[in-house]
């Protein structure tokens, strides 16, 4: 999801809006914490590269560290996307008791 998240911010792609693209599409607050350790992981396995912004009076002079998926991170994402296609088409319909 994050991958998914990098991909759609594009240029915007830091932490802050990261965990809120999360929360929207979840419909559930994502722990910044918890996203900055998923980044970490991300980078390590070269899914993902980041660069530090220019620093920003709004931020006391602390710069943002924007992050952007590599082609390796993008690869990852559409075997994902074949795998977890295959897994639903191959279950059959489902009916929810709702009751």
């Amino acid at each position: 999801m994050i991958l998914l998240a990098i991909i759609h911010l594009g240029e915007e792609a830091y932490g802050v809006p990261i965990s809120r693209e999360l929360e929207k599409h979840r419909g559930k607050d994502v722990a910044i914490g918890s996203v900055y350790a998923a980044l970490e992981r991300l980078e390590a396995k070269d899914l993902v590269i980041s660069a530090l912004g220019d620093p920003t009076p709004e931020r006391g002079g602390k710069a943002k560290r924007y992050f952007q998926i590599t082609k390796e991170g993008l690869r990852k994402v559409h075997e994902t996307r074949r795998v977890l296609t295959r897994l639903w088409q191959a279950i059959p319909d489902l009916k929810l008791d709702l009751q």
